[in-house]
């Protein structure tokens, strides 16, 4: 029922949308890597702790997942590294094909800061949401803690300065958050790490406590073709005389312009005469007014010209 959920529970959050990946760490950590995720830990000096699905249930997170069955979110701790050590632990998707406009969401925590006189969680964490464009063949970090491997694109940092409490400090509540997507030139294979990314951490360092990651998902919000084309491309003289030119506002590569009249029949097709800007002759046409219709890498467009 988890996926079922997570569908309903975006809704008011992106509108009309199409999901491309979802996860809700249902199952166990062996099911989980089966179904493509993986692991590496290159904390300094690396120690025990491993991206892990609880089998009972975790004292400082007893309140249970974000979403489905009590046990169905993945944790990581201190453990990471010995003491005193920096903390790099990965947990990489499986490869998802991502285009400009897809929102990556996901839910974490830490422990919950009891009030006075001693609080619960005197140790801040960290987490990175950092994205590969190399699909399968993205290179893990192998090298130490420093190394990102093909992950150089960092989307998002929950509590970048380690802070313990207030505006910015890691949530001590499942709380959403999201990235979207930019920067692709079309559908590109990708995968996502989650870095669990602390300095000064482990059993006696000055940070690192515990952190839960539940119910991840990319979406594709869908939107009207006539949306698609003016955000993606434009056409111009509208109205036209004889040539219309299509441009790429995105160096996404066109595939084909197709001319249509007011009754759907196709009037004119091109092939595009360069990567992203085609010349359209329609000087034979009756004037009046017509659909073009842009195929691109990025997906489909279409807008109305009128015909002089």
């Amino acid at each position: 029922m988890k996926k079922l959920l997570l569908s309903f529970l975006l809704l008011p959050f992106l509108g009309s949308s199409q999901n491309i990946f979802s996860f809700g760490f249902e199952g166990t950590t062996a099911a989980m890597f089966a179904s493509g995720w993986t692991e590496t830990n290159q904390s300094n000096p690396v120690g025990t702790s491993t991206f892990t699905i609880p089998t009972a249930t975790v004292t400082a997170f007893a309140t249970g997942a974000q979403a489905g069955g009590p046990l169905s979110y993945v944790l990581v701790n201190f453990n990471s590294t010995t003491t005193p050590g920096d903390i790099s632990n990965w947990l990489i998707t499986p490869v998802v094909s991502l285009q400009n406009g897809d929102i990556i969401t996901f839910y974490t925590r830490t422990v919950t800061p009891n009030a006075s006189p001693s609080p619960a969680n005197t140790y801040p964490d960290r987490l990175e949401l950092r994205l590969s464009t190399s699909g399968a063949f993205s290179a893990a970090p192998s090298t130490g803690s420093t190394d990102l491997g093909d992950f150089t694109t960092l989307c998002l940092s929950v509590n970048p300065n380690l802070l313990l409490t207030g505006a910015g400090s890691y949530p001590g509540t499942f709380t959403q958050f999201s990235y979207t997507v930019s920067g692709l030139t079309g559908v590109t294979d990708c995968e996502f790490g989650f870095r669990y990314w602390v300095t000064d951490g482990g059993p006696t360092g000055s940070n690192s406590n515990i952190i839960a990651i539940d119910t991840v998902s990319v979406d594709r919000p869908t939107a009207s073709t006539a949306d698609f084309f003016s955000s993606n491309f434009s056409i111009f003289p509208n109205p036209v005389n004889d040539i219309f030119t299509v441009n790429s506002k995105n160096d996404a590569t066109i595939k084909s312009i197709i001319v249509t009249d007011i009754n759907g029949r196709v009037v004119s097709e091109v092939s595009p005469s360069s990567v992203s800007q085609t010349q359209v002759n329609i000087s034979e046409l009756n004037s009046g007014v017509y659909f073009v219709k842009v195929q691109s890498e990025a997906g489909v467009g279409t807008t109305k010209i009128i015909k002089r």
